[in-house]
């Protein structure tokens, strides 16, 4: 039993970290609900994963989220791992199950959870998403284990968007197709859901160089930039009529099951929420 003085300790591992936003939303959300754990963004550079994870271990760590560059290597530092972090390659949140340290990916179910909270059906759907990063991957991984029918991905690397195809055309149960961005790009008619999977937007004004006058009248549109809750890509959809989903719900949504990992507890995301918005000056 923990003492009166004693705190829990979460954070993330990474580099450069001095850039991430995680720790606001994740202390919000502890101290709001009055649980002893403290949030600790912590640089660990390449070649050195190894010992901080060992560090981990020693000092009794309840959980830490993993960002670049190391999702992909840490998987070899885990107990177990769950089957889509698996297919994904790449783990960023870490806890302890049955005595276990376990990796989970939270980022394509945050993404998922945003669809789902707007009724968005993914069953036997067409999906687009522009680019082929992290983000990317996690995003059609998710998509497939939600029944998604084909996913293309739009990119300008082909190899990076080749491998990504062949990991949902080879690892789950969707069609994954590639199509070159090579100027201003149409997106096909059947397209269901369309998602900016790029940092295109985060710094500045700019918009994923698409057709956007010749959209699908029923798309659904999303923008992973977490930053703003209008970029102008969601902009220039809705000026077309088109519902769209932004990337601030979905950081929380997944930072909301780190959190629920981490303390089995339901997390208070709408506490969590008006602390990134205040971050981003948003309210």
């Amino acid at each position: 039993m923990r003492g009166k003085y004693q705190r829990q300790l979460v954070g993330v591992f990474g580099d450069p970290v001095d850039d991430n936003p995680t720790v606001i939303m994740e202390q919000a959300a502890f101290d709001s609900e009055q649980i002893p754990m403290d949030y600790l963004t912590i640089q660990v550079k390449c070649g050195d994963l190894e010992n901080a994870m060992k560090g981990l271990r020693a000092m009794n760590f309840t959980g830490i989220n993993i960002t670049m560059p190391h999702k992909g290597e840490v998987l070899r530092y885990l107990d177990e791992v769950s089957e889509s972090a698996q297919i994904m390659g790449a783990v960023n949140t870490i806890y302890w199950k049955d005595g276990k340290l376990a990796g989970e990916n939270t980022d394509g179910k945050g993404f998922l959870k945003s669809l789902n909270d707007g009724n968005v059906a993914t069953e036997g759907k067409n999906a687009v998403i522009l680019g082929a990063g992290g983000a990317a991957r996690a995003i059609a991984v998710e998509l497939a284990g939600a029944g998604m029918r084909n996913i293309m991905v739009i990119n300008r690397n082909r190899d990076h968007a080749q491998l990504l195809v062949d990991i949902i055309n080879k690892k789950t149960l969707a069609t994954g197709n590639f199509m070159p961005w090579d100027g201003c790009v149409q997106i096909p008619e059947d397209t269901d859901i369309l998602v900016n999977a790029t940092s295109i937007g985060f710094q500045d004004d700019a918009k994923p160089d698409i057709q956007y006058k010749k959209l699908p009248k029923d798309l659904v549109v999303c923008d992973v930039i977490p930053n703003k809750l209008r970029t102008s890509f969601l902009q220039e959809a809705e000026r077309h009529n088109l519902r769209t989903f932004n990337g601030l719900e979905m950081l929380v949504n997944q930072g909301a099951l780190a959190y629920e990992l981490w303390t089995g507890r339901k997390a208070p995301v709408e506490v969590m929420k008006q602390a990134m918005k205040k971050e981003y000056g948003e309210c």
